[in-house]
């Protein structure tokens, strides 16, 4: 009788973790499968459900119909780069500050990007397409994964067919159409998954003639329409632009793609033609996941990772701050959920992997700084708490001007980050095509100033402590400079550099005439632009001559090790005084009249080392 006992004992305790073990994979292969589909430039009104009446969309407008579809949705960075990597990490440029021109993205934010979070937490990951962001790791975020983009050494339809299928080269878009419906066709229903597709299309192909190639299923679309003109196709509405927009790669990109009928009809034709190839792929997706029975539990996003300009105000690209090129179309299409609604949230990029971290039942890190949409998909919710966000491009290249500035649903307010003097504010429910520039309305000086400061404060909340710029601020070796003046004609600068940092790469040196113009990042006087050195002290004074008697003003900003960009130092003033002066230590010794030349050789024969040891919080009084 013991030994029964002793067995059932033993089954029980041998069984329960059994138990428990099968109910939690049960739990977890009950957990919705997520694919998430991302297009490339594919702006707003580029889709039927849009109120396009040219476009062929059918399949993204039956899941925008069945779904949740976000009328205000915007990306937070109009460029792919930045974009995509928003979308992996959760987090605002302004933070993770990855461009093209940076090293590779922090290895810190990646080990919590959405798929690495998903793979870690029982999810089977995979990725197909073009994944536009550099990290060297991707097997510690996909269990399946090909990166791949447009082939930039054809200058012509090769960069976009070059892929094969059996014995066939295929167009990109295809391409990944076939290895998402492979993916799904042989993946394990033990786990849920989540499979992240990544299309080319509609990008154009910027070193080719043509620009646009699409399938050739894709032909008979539009072949008998004339596509009507660009909206603000007018010569005014690009006169309207600073110059350095009028002289930048918008400009250059229009003249590859409209600047005559032909090139536009070809290119906008193109571009609808490239998002019907994607729209078809969707409908071979949807139907193998019908085939292998995970239709009903398989929630599908869609979403455009940054806007586009056709042609309105005689511009192309994206990067600028105007709806054009930030609003996209987003789609969360949810089976389990039934009469889902349309949202006109506020939605963001970086919402996309909070609600994916959602949808898996895993919270989100803290550090995220986006929101799930998921409430508002499930309807718990009709909207969250945001009301104002925060867009940004802040790749500093010559010509593409960096820019920042706030949207709330009836008002965008932007400005150029180099020229902070060029200020656009409008009021989207009375324009939406931000035709009518209100900041030099004195009516709207309060709005423009309250939008002003919630750029600077959502700024400042939104930056790590990688970006702080230098401090201790030093001219002649003078760090605190009040009732202090300069001798020296071409005064030399020094600042330390930011932990955060590391080392520097390069500086950039504003020197300007007024506050005003300093607060403006305008240096009148002297703007270094970038220079290339780790050097961080004794910088000579290289711009317009300075005058004795007048008050300037100077600040700097730094790239790190990865070329990476700071923000600005506070400023420091200086005012410059006459070369024929008393020079007193704080130990009192004197030198009478000393000529300018001589005084700078015997200044830093004398005074240089002694200064930097000693005396650095000190004052020369001159």
């Amino acid at each position: 009788m013991r030994i029964r006992v002793l067995v059932v004992i033993f089954l029980c305790g041998y069984l329960q973790p059994l138990k428990a073990q099968k109910a939690a994979q049960e739990q977890q292969a009950k957990k919705p499968n997520i694919i998430f589909i991302l297009t490339d430039d594919q702006r707003f009104d580029a889709l039927g459900y849009a109120g396009n009446k040219l476009i062929s969309t059918p399949e993204m407008d039956k899941l925008a119909k069945k779904g949740t579809y976000f009328e205000n949705a915007m990306v937070t960075t109009p460029i792919c780069a930045a974009s995509r990597a928003s979308i992996l990490t959760g987090l605002y440029e302004r933070t993770h500050s990855f461009n093209f021109q940076t090293g590779n993205i922090r290895a810190s934010y990646m080990t919590q990007s959405y798929p690495s979070i998903l793979k870690n937490n029982g999810y089977f990951t995979g990725f197909y397409g073009k994944y536009g962001v550099r990290y060297d790791n991707l097997e510690k975020q996909f269990d399946e994964y090909e990166s791949y983009d447009r082939n930039n050494e054809y200058k012509d339809k090769r960069g976009y067919h070059y892929k094969t299928l059996g014995k066939d080269t295929v167009h990109l878009t295809r391409y990944t159409g076939q290895k998402a419906i492979d993916f799904i066709a042989e993946v394990k229903t033990d786990k849920p998954f989540c499979l992240s597709l990544s299309f080319s299309a509609p990008h154009a192909h910027d070193g080719a003639e043509d620009q646009y190639f699409w399938q050739g299923e894709s032909d008979a679309l539009l072949q008998n329409v004339n596509m009507p003109k660009a909206d603000l196709g007018e010569d005014k509405y690009f006169e309207a632009q600073p110059k350095f927009v009028r002289d930048g790669f918008n400009r250059l990109r229009w003249t590859w793609r409209y600047d005559t009928p032909e090139k536009y009809q070809h290119s906008v034709k193109g571009y609808y033609r490239m998002i019907s190839g994607i729209d078809r792929e969707i409908t071979k997706i949807r139907s193998e996941l019908e085939k292998k029975g995970l239709a009903e539990n398989t929630v599908i996003i869609l979403m455009g990772d940054n806007g586009y300009f056709l042609g309105e105000r005689q511009l192309a690209g994206k990067w600028l701050l105007y709806d054009n090129s930030v609003r996209v179309p987003l789609i969360v299409y949810d089976p389990r959920v039934k009469r889902q609604k349309d949202s006109d949230a506020l939605a963001l990029n970086i919402d996309v992997p909070s609600t994916i971290l959602d949808l898996a039942g895993i919270a989100p890190p803290k550090t995220w700084q986006g929101k799930s949409l998921m409430p508002i998909v499930d309807k718990s919710k009709k909207n969250f708490e945001r009301d104002t966000v925060l867009i940004e491009h802040l790749w500093e290249f010559d010509n593409i001007a960096p820019s920042e500035g706030v949207r709330t649903k009836d008002w965008k307010y932007f400005r150029y980050v180099n020229d902070q003097s060029f200020e656009e504010l409008y009021n989207l429910e009375d324009d939406p095509k931000e035709i009518n520039n209100l900041a030099k309305d004195s009516k709207y000086a309060e709005k423009l100033a309250a939008f002003r400061n919630k750029t600077n404060s959502l700024i400042l909340e939104l930056s790590d402590d990688y970006s702080k710029g230098p401090s201790d601020l030093v001219i002649e070796w003078i760090r605190n400079t009040e009732g202090v003046t300069v001798i020296d004609t071409k005064p030399e600068f020094g600042w330390v550099v930011p932990d955060g940092a590391v080392s520097q790469s390069a500086y950039q040196i504003l020197v300007a005439s007024s506050i005003e113009n300093i607060n403006n990042n305008i240096g009148d006087v002297w703007d270094s632009k970038q220079i290339r050195t780790s050097a961080s002290s004794e910088i000579e004074h290289e711009g317009t001559a300075l005058k004795s008697g007048e008050t300037y003003f100077w600040k700097v900003r730094i790239w790190n090790q990865d070329n990476r960009l700071s923000r600005y130092s506070q400023s420091q003033s200086f005012t410059m005084g006459s070369p024929k002066a008393t020079i007193t230590t704080p130990n009192s010794f004197q030198i009478d009249e000393i000529k300018p030349v001589k005084f700078e050789k015997k200044r830093r024969n004398l005074f240089h080392g002694l200064w930097k040891s000693s005396f650095r919080n000190s004052r020369l009084y001159i």
